[in-house]
C-alpha cells in the first residue's frame, strides 16, 4: 500500500497500480507467487478478489491486511487485482459519466476471473453492485459484463456473514465501541445487524449503541466539499452524540464516515478511537487509531 515497502511478493514495481494491497515482509504472511486470477482454487475454496478502495489504500492499509485475515479466516483463497482502480464514485456524483465508464469498464475487467468481488466499505460495494448495472444498461458489449459483476459484489462484513456464515471471530479486544451505519452500507446494501453481531463475539468488547446511529455523518464524498456548511453541521451533531454513547471507540465500515467522524472529535475535544470495523474483527489494533495518538 502507498507509503510500505516496495517490494511484494503479490505485484511486481513496474505492474503496481496507484490502488492495491502492498504487502510489506512482516506485516502479513506474504505469498510465494502471485494467484492466478483465471486459475481454479485447487482446494475448491471460494476465489475472492479484495477490491481494496482508494482510501484504505492511501490513508489506511491495516484495514486491507485486517479484511484479507477475516477472508482467510472464512476459508477463502484472497487475491489483489493489480489493474483495479477507483470503484469511479466521485466522477460519477459529479455527473461525469463517460469516464465513470472508463473506469469501470477495468475494473469489470479485473476482476473477471473471480468466485466474488470484496470491498471494505459500504460505500465502494454499492457503488460497484448497484450502479455498474445502471451505468451500462442498454449497452450490448458491457451490460451481460456488467449485471455477472454486480452478482459477486458483497461489503466485507456482510460477506463474512451472509454468503461465509460466520457468526463468530475469533478475536480479542479490551473496551466499549459504538458503532456507526453508513449511507450506502445501511441503505443501499441491508448492513444494519452483520457487524454488530460479529462484533458482540469479540473477547473483552462492549457494545454502546449510538444515538442516531442511522443518521448521515456528513461525508458523502464530494458532499463534503460542495456543501461545507451543511457538512460540518451534521458531523458536529454526530461527534457529539459519539461523546454522549460512553464508548471509548468509534467503530464503521466506511474509512471516509470514519475519518471525517474523527477530524470532528478531535476539533471537538472528544478523546474517543476511531478505527475500521474490520481491524477490530481481525484483532488487529496495535496499530495507531486513525488520526493518530489521542
Amino acid at each position: 500500500m502507498a507509503g510500505t515497502d516496495t517490494k511484494t511478493d503479490l505485484h511486481p514495481p513496474q505492474n503496481r497500480p496507484r490502488t492495491a494491497v502492498r504487502h510489506k515482509r512482516g506485516s502479513y504472511p506474504a505469498r510465494e507467487k502471485p494467484l492466478n486470477e483465471n486459475a481454479v482454487s485447487p482446494t475448491g475454496q471460494p476465489r475472492v478478489a479484495l477490491f481494496v478502495t482508494c482510501l484504505v489504500d492511501l490513508f489506511r492499509p491495516s484495514v486491507g491486511f485486517a479484511a484479507i485475515k477475516l477472508l482467510e479466516d472464512a476459508g477463502c483463497v484472497v487475491s489483489v487485482p493489480a489493474a483495479q482502480t477507483c470503484c469511479g464514485q466521485p466522477t460519477y456524483n459529479s455527473g461525469d459519466r463517460a469516464d465513470t465508464r472508463a473506469i469501470a469498464e477495468q475494473v469489470i475487467a479485473a476482476f473477471e476471473g473471480f468466485d466474488y468481488v470484496v470491498a471494505p466499505s459500504g460505500s465502494c460495494a454499492a457503488m460497484l453492485k448497484k450502479h455498474y448495472p445502471e451505468l451500462f444498461a442498454g449497452d450490448p458489449a458491457w451490460e451481460t459484463r456488467a449485471n455477472a459483476f454486480s452478482d459477486k459484489v458483497h461489503e466485507l462484513v456482510s460477506f463474512l456473514t451472509d454468503v461465509r456464515g460466520m457468526t463468530t471471530v475469533a478475536a480479542q479486544v479490551s473496551g466499549t465501541a459504538t458503532y456507526h451505519d453508513s449511507c450506502s452500507g445501511l441503505r443501499e446494501l441491508g448492513i444494519k445487524r452483520q457487524p454488530r453481531m460479529l462484533l458482540e463475539s469479540v473477547d473483552g468488547l462492549e457494545l454502546a449503541e449510538l444515538k442516531d446511529a442511522e443518521v448521515c455523518c456528513g461525508f458523502g464524498g464530494t458532499f463534503c466539499v460542495k456543501y461545507p456548511d451543511i457538512s460540518n453541521a451534521i458531523v458536529t451533531k454526530k461527534a457529539r452524540n459519539v461523546g454522549m454513547s460512553g464508548a471509548d471507540m468509534l467503530l464503521a465500515g466506511d474509512l471516509g464516515c470514519l475519518m471525517n467522524m474523527d477530524g470532528k472529535l478531535k476539533r471537538e475535544g472528544i478523546a474517543v478511537e476511531v478505527r475500521h470495523v474490520a481491524e477490530v474483527l481481525a484483532g488487529m489494533t496495535d496499530a495507531p487509531p486513525i488520526g493518530g495518538k489521542l
